[in-house]
């Protein structure tokens, strides 16, 4: 075992234990107001949420608030990565390839002339964003990806490029984390689905690519919900079960999230997919850092929106994920 593994590991472990937890961020959600979420912050380990205080208007406060949650989580991994051998820094870009996509719908955003995020400083987890950044066209923007580890989103428009990053996300991870299967597989599955079934769009070509690299052929004959899961494999059937219709899709994504901090309890722990003991250094301890502090953001990002709205739909949202 190599000693950028061993201090990696270490590493993991350590960051992991900065995150809210369950208890606390539902307390967060019914803490009757944007202002009261944020006061109960500071002291967290998301505490640079509370410099949006100074934004005036409600809807920009809780924006820059979960921004800031978001900078949290990539300045987490951002660290971690420097602390891992070359393969298990690779491994972590690909995972944090999210946050890059989050920066081209910015970007895309501006080139249409409208309001737009500054991009995440993404620092060494980058894959191609640099190059990116300085596209002045979809169509530029679309030749860059192209010639990156992205690949051809197969068009211009906003959501050719946008499906194409994402469920070419799920293609990349796939490939090369194994342990990430199941959860890209059941994010490729319900990203399938959204669009199949609730947008009522067929996936422009380039994604439809890649979700059959990832979900195999079948899919794209299944004509209902039911069908789909029936159709994709084990490891992405598990996202769409008890799925009956569009309308509970909302609650298989929470359940997809649930897993995600399961799985990154027990990868942290050092156990395998057959959930017994390893050594305790290696891909598992990182991965399941990641996969813990991704849930962890989500469910403060979501915690301080249901407290913007002062608790309302607190009880359900938190009950779907305990």
């Amino acid at each position: 075992m190599i000693a950028g593994w061993v201090a990696g590991s270490v590493r993991a472990r350590a960051m992991a234990r900065r995150r809210l937890g369950l208890v606390a961020a539902r307390r967060l959600a019914g803490a009757g107001s944007l202002a009261a979420a944020l006061a109960a912050l500071a002291d967290s380990p998301y505490h640079r949420a509370i410099r949006t205080g100074r934004a005036t208007d409600p809807t920009d406060r809780l924006a820059g608030a979960q921004r800031e949650v978001a900078e949290t989580l990539l300045w987490n991994l951002r660290v971690l990565a420097g602390w891992l051998p070359a393969t298990g820094a690779e491994r972590l870009r690909r995972l944090t390839g999210w946050f890059e996509i989050a920066n081209v719908d910015e970007h895309l955003r501006a080139l249409a002339g409208r309001a737009a995020e500054p991009p995440y400083r993404l620092g060494t987890l980058s894959t191609a964003w640099p190059r990116l950044a300085a596209t002045g066209s979809a169509a530029d923007l679309r030749a860059v990806l192209a010639a990156s580890p992205w690949g051809d989103p197969g068009g211009t428009s906003d959501r050719e490029i946008t499906l194409g990053m994402r469920l070419a996300w799920g293609d990349r991870v796939a490939a090369r984390v194994p342990a990430a299967r199941p959860w890209v597989a059941g994010a490729v599955a319900l990203a399938v689905a959204r669009e199949r079934f609730a947008t009522g769009a067929p996936l422009p070509d380039r994604a439809a690519v890649s979700a059959t690299r990832v979900l195999g052929p079948g899919w794209s004959a299944a004509a209902t919900l039911a069908e789909l899961a029936a159709a994709v494999p084990p490891a992405a059937r598990w996202a769409l079960a008890q799925v009956a219709g569009p309308a509970d899709l909302w609650q298989a994504e929470l359940r997809w999230w649930r897993r995600l901090g399961a799985d990154g309890e027990r990868l942290l722990a050092g156990r395998g997919s057959g959930g017994l003991p390893g050594a305790g250094f290696g891909p598992e301890p990182m991965l399941g850092a990641a996969a813990l502090l991704a849930a962890d953001t989500w469910l403060v990002r979501g915690a301080l929106e249901l407290a913007a709205r002062g608790g309302a739909g607190t009880g359900e949202v938190f009950d779907a994920l305990a």
